[in-house]
């Protein structure tokens, strides 16, 4: 079984809610994505904690420095998993590591723009990193690629850590995506791009679950 994550990814707090409220039943993790963190604020974490109870909420900082400084109010605030940038080095994953461990909460390392991926899973993994981050990003998505090869080279690694996969996953490849080892598997345009977000979630989670 594979857990699914929604990425909500408009700026508009009342859009964002409001797409949770379609979604949230029909997903496992409610994502507020990057771009809708730095706009909204701790305020949306908050919002969504209180409404949404039941779901796991991850906060895509995306944090380059100041791992634990930066990490420590939001899972404070109620998030459940916080992401840092592999890219970032591993002082500051430790840091993000300090303040999950503070509140019983999990990490994920996001590899994008990582050159040595296998290298970095490991070490983020032995310093208490619980999910790797395969994530093709927007524009590389834009230039053809697909996360399925570092899927393969990071499975392989057979760390024991949760592998997140995120980058144009859609219903047709949710199966895909699992069987090459996925624990994670993040859908965004494919859930709110939909006609109705809600079957389209379900739709995803019946595969993954």
């Amino acid at each position: 079984m594979a857990l699914t994550q929604v990425a909500l990814d408009s700026l508009d707090f009342d859009a964002t809610v409001a797409l949770a409220e379609k979604v949230a039943a029909n997903v496992d993790i409610l994502e507020i994505g990057t771009p809708c963190i730095k706009h909204n604020g701790i305020k949306l974490l908050e919002t969504l904690r209180a409404k949404f109870p039941n779901n796991l909420i991850l906060v895509d900082l995306k944090t380059m420095d100041a791992g634990e400084y930066e990490a420590e109010p939001f899972y404070k605030a109620g998030a459940d998993i916080c992401t840092v940038l592999g890219a970032s080095g591993i002082a500051t994953i430790k840091g993000v590591i300090a303040a999950a461990k503070k509140y019983g909460k999990e990490v994920q390392v996001d590899m994008i723009n990582v050159d040595d991926k296998a290298s970095l899973a490991k070490e983020a993994v032995a310093a208490g990193a619980q999910i790797i981050g395969v994530h093709t990003g927007l524009d590389a998505q834009a230039a053809g690629h697909t996360p399925f090869e570092d899927l393969a080279a990071i499975a392989a690694l057979d760390t024991g850590a949760k592998i997140s996969v995120a980058g144009g996953v859609k219903a047709a490849t949710t199966q895909q995506v699992k069987d090459a080892g996925a624990a994670i598997i993040v859908a965004g345009a494919a859930i709110y791009g939909a006609a109705d977000p809600a079957a389209a979630a379900k739709e995803i989670t019946d595969i993954a679950h």
